[in-house]
């Protein structure tokens, strides 16, 4: 969960940055606020965008899988560290909800507020849109197809302020910023959805600044704005004509020559940030899959011997069939792979089609491959075990089964390198790829005379108490 608010944090940032620094001076304004009302909606769905041909470098019957290494003691010695952490999931949980709660009555104060101002004010009809006159006041916004008008403006002022008001409501900005509301409520954390919000309002301001002084003059327009200092109330959702924060941008906006119809072609830089957070989201840490592997045609091949060996009866028929099967996909996987090494679509060999496998250290003296596979598999685990930090777990709300999987290469120089982690807490991904990282330098594996990247997956495993 914190892992995805994190992306969509990163995300929206990038958005605005584009926003900021590209989009936001010109003149193009109905433009920009359809950006500002998709892009947060796209930072929320993006993460769950996955990509099936980005997800993997390489085919995974194609990467070899050591077998599964579960750290030892986990079961006994965490008993308190997983009673601790789901009270530290208990207040993450209660802290987001009371900030939700918080939001939500907030938001329904400043609707009471609105309904309270709508029954002391006196209703009118104008243009199919209803004008409620608020006694003793200044003020001058609308919300919901309402205008709201202080009986203190000057008649003078008024026809420009109604006319401003009409485009928000036939153009129904309220919506966008209840739609921001409703963002506010559930990621009210989130600085970022204050400061859409806040740009989405502005923008309703320039439309509605445009259309009106296409149709009046814009040097009493000017004045209207600038004439007196006027008391406004402070709701979020509402649009309101007297803004003194935006006042001078408006003016701005109001002089400002129209953006040159080629300068739409800025937006176009909307579609490689979404390919680039597309490929991040598809990729990365994808290579290794939460849920457990599927053994590899090796394995397979490896337990279907064992069976037969262990048969009294000698071997089946099926048995038979079976065997040739695997051995069959097994020489197309391998072929395969020389292939796609050959033609530099990959950059790593598996350990199934190499002369010569990595050594780890210590298993020198070994002279056949499945010797050395077995050795550093036994090697990797007892390192992994020793060097493993499991008081990392304190406060990560984890039960169970916890499962990290791993993927890393062994380079041509014998050193272990491109570390990919996946798991369900970030801290149990880091802590891995700082273990591996850790794995000391081997004897580079061969292929044809020539050393090669060997690509290797590794599994590894908790044992929480429920």
């Amino acid at each position: 969960m914190i892992h995805y608010i994190l992306q969509t944090i990163v995300f929206q940032l990038i958005f605005l940055a584009l926003y900021e620094f590209l989009l936001k001076k010109e003149t193009f304004f109905q433009w920009n606020r359809a950006y500002l009302i998709v892009t947060p909606l796209l930072s929320l769905l993006l993460p769950f965008v996955k990509i099936p041909a980005l997800q993997t470098v390489v085919p995974q019957n194609l990467v070899v899988t050591l077998p599964e290494i579960t750290l030892g003691n986990t079961l006994t010695t965490q008993q308190n560290i997983a009673v601790e952490t789901n009270n530290s999931l208990s207040v993450m949980a209660i802290i987001l909800l009371l900030g939700i709660l918080v939001s939500s009555s907030l938001f329904l104060w400043k609707l009471i507020k609105i309904g309270s101002l709508s029954r002391k004010g006196t209703l009118h009809k104008i243009n199919q849109a209803k004008l409620i006159t608020l006694p003793h006041s200044s003020d001058a916004f609308s919300f919901a197809g309402t205008i709201y008008l202080g009986e203190n403006l000057k008649p003078e002022n008024k026809s420009h302020i109604i006319a401003h008001e009409l485009v928000h409501i036939n153009q129904k900005h309220y919506i966008d910023l209840l739609y921001f509301e409703a963002l506010r409520i559930l990621f009210w954390f989130n600085p970022l959805i204050y400061y859409y919000q806040k740009q989405t309002a502005a923008i309703h301001e320039y439309i509605a600044d445009a259309e009106v002084i296409l149709k009046t003059d814009k040097k009493s327009y000017y004045q209207d704005l600038l004439s007196q200092a006027f008391q406004t109330h402070a709701v979020s959702f509402v649009n309101t004509f007297f803004n003194t924060s935006l006042i001078k941008n408006r003016i701005v906006m109001l002089h400002k020559s129209k953006s040159k119809k080629t300068q739409l072609a800025k937006f176009l830089m909307l579609l490689p940030l979404i390919a680039g957070i597309m490929l991040y989201t598809s990729c990365t840490q994808d290579v290794a899959s939460e849920t457990p592997q599927e053994s590899s045609i090796e394995q397979k091949i490896e337990a279907l011997k064992q069976a037969i060996e262990n048969s009294p009866g000698g071997i089946s028929a099926e048995q038979q069939n079976e065997l040739r099967k695997l051995i069959l996909s097994l020489n197309d996987n391998n072929q395969r792979a020389i292939e796609l090494y050959k033609k530099g679509e990959l950059d790593a060999l598996p350990f199934a089609v190499i002369d010569q496998v990595p050594v780890y250290p210590g298993c020198e003296n070994l002279t056949t491959n499945e010797e050395r596979k077995a050795c550093m598999s036994d090697q990797i685990g007892r390192f992994v075990n020793e060097n493993f930090n499991t008081g990392i777990l304190d406060g990560g709300g984890l039960k169970g089964r916890v499962r990290i999987s791993l993927q890393f290469k062994i380079d041509t120089q014998g050193n272990v390198v491109d570390i990919l982690s996946r798991a369900s807490n970030n801290i149990l991904e880091e802590e891995a790829k700082r273990v591996i990282s850790l794995i000391p330098k081997m004897q580079p594996g061969k292929h044809d005379g020539k050393t090669v990247n060997v690509l290797f997956s590794l599994p590894i495993a908790f044992e929480m108490e429920e």
